[in-house]
C-alpha cells in the first residue's frame, strides 16, 4: 500500500488484506536499518484477525522516499503526518528498537492518538556503541555485521528459526546492507541523541508493553524492566532465550501479546 505523507511516498504492508480503516488499526514500526519486511511473521496474523495493519517503511527505508529522518522527535511526528494522512484518528503501534522510541515519543507527543503501544528490544535511553556508530559512517558492512553479531541469540546464530526456510542472521545481514547509504548512520546517531526516554515515558497515559530478549545484548532485559517501571500503566514480558530480534526469533509469542493491544 502506497501513501503520501507530506509529499513523500511511503510504503506499508499490510498483512496481504486491504486496508480498512473501519477496523482496529495496527501500526508496526521497524528498527535501524531495516525495513517492514521484519514484521513479516506478524501483520498478516494480525491483519488476518480482524485488524488494519500498517506495517510501515520509515522514509529513506525499503521502499519509501527519503531523506531519512536524523531524529527521534522528527519520526514520531511523522508517525503523526501518517495518521493524518489516512485521517485516522487513533492506532496502536508496536516498535522495535529505534521504531520503539520513535512509538515512545509518538505517544508522548501525541497522547491523543494512540490506543495502546508495544515497545521491543527497547529501553528508556539506548546509547549507540562509539565504534558501531563511526563503522555506520564509513564502513557500514562492519556495522552490519557488528549488529548482526550482537543482535541474536547463540541459539539464532545457529540457524534456528521457528519459521521454516527461514535463516535469522543471514536474512538480518542481507537486509542491512540494503539499506541506502548514509541511512544506518542517520538512525544509530538518533537513538544515540535520543534523551527524553525517561521523561516521555513518565508521560504516558496509554497501556504500554515491553517485550524484552532475556539474552539482548543491545537493550538488556534489565534496561526494559527499568522501562516498564517508568511507564505509568506498563508492564513488561521477557522471553526466555531472545536476543535483541525478539519478533523473528520470538515470532510466536510476540504475536500472541501484540494480539492484545
Amino acid at each position: 500500500m502506497w501513501i503520501d505523507v507530506e509529499g513523500k511516498r511511503v510504503f506499508a504492508a499490510t498483512g496481504g488484506r486491504d486496508f480498512d480503516p473501519a477496523r482496529p488499526v495496527v501500526v508496526l514500526v521497524h528498527g535501524a536499518g531495516m525495513d517492514h519486511s521484519v514484521w513479516a511473521l506478524q501483520d498478516r496474523a494480525l491483519a488476518h484477525a480482524g485488524n488494519a495493519v500498517l506495517s510501515l517503511d520509515l522514509p529513506g527505508h525499503g521502499r519509501s522516499e527519503g531523506p531519512a529522518l536524523t531524529s527521534i522527535p522528527d519520526l514520531a511526528d511523522w508517525l503523526a503526518a501518517v495518521l493524518d494522512a489516512l485521517a485516522l484518528e487513533q492506532a496502536a503501534v508496536a516498535g522495535h528498537s529505534m521504531g520503539a522510541l520513535t512509538a515512545l515519543a509518538f505517544a508522548a507527543r501525541h497522547p491523543g492518538r494512540v490506543r495502546a503501544i508495544a515497545l521491543l528490544g527497547a529501553a528508556a535511553s539506548m546509547p549507540v556503541n562509539e565504534d558501531l556508530r563511526n563503522a555506520a559512517a564509513v564502513t557500514p558492512a562492519k556495522a552490519a555485521a557488528m549488529i548482526v553479531n550482537w543482535g541474536f541469540s547463540a541459539e539464532a546464530t545457529l540457524g534456528g528459526s521457528a519459521a521454516p526456510g527461514l535463516w535469522l542472521t543471514g536474512g538480518a545481514t542481507s537486509l542491512l546492507a540494503a539499506a541506502r547509504p548514509g541511512v544506518l548512520a542517520a538512525d544509530l546517531n538518533a537513538c544515540n541523541d535520543y534523551l527524553d526516554g525517561p521523561a516521555d515515558a513518565a508521560r504516558l497515559r496509554c497501556p504500554a508493553l515491553v517485550i524484552a530478549g532475556e539474552r539482548d545484548r543491545m537493550s538488556p532485559a534489565k534496561a526494559g524492566r527499568e522501562l516498564a517501571a517508568l511507564l505509568p500503566h506498563g508492564r513488561i514480558e521477557v522471553l526466555p532465550g531472545a536476543g535483541h530480534m525478539v519478533m523473528t526469533e520470538r515470532p510466536d509469542a510476540v504475536l500472541d501479546l501484540l494480539r492484545g493491544l
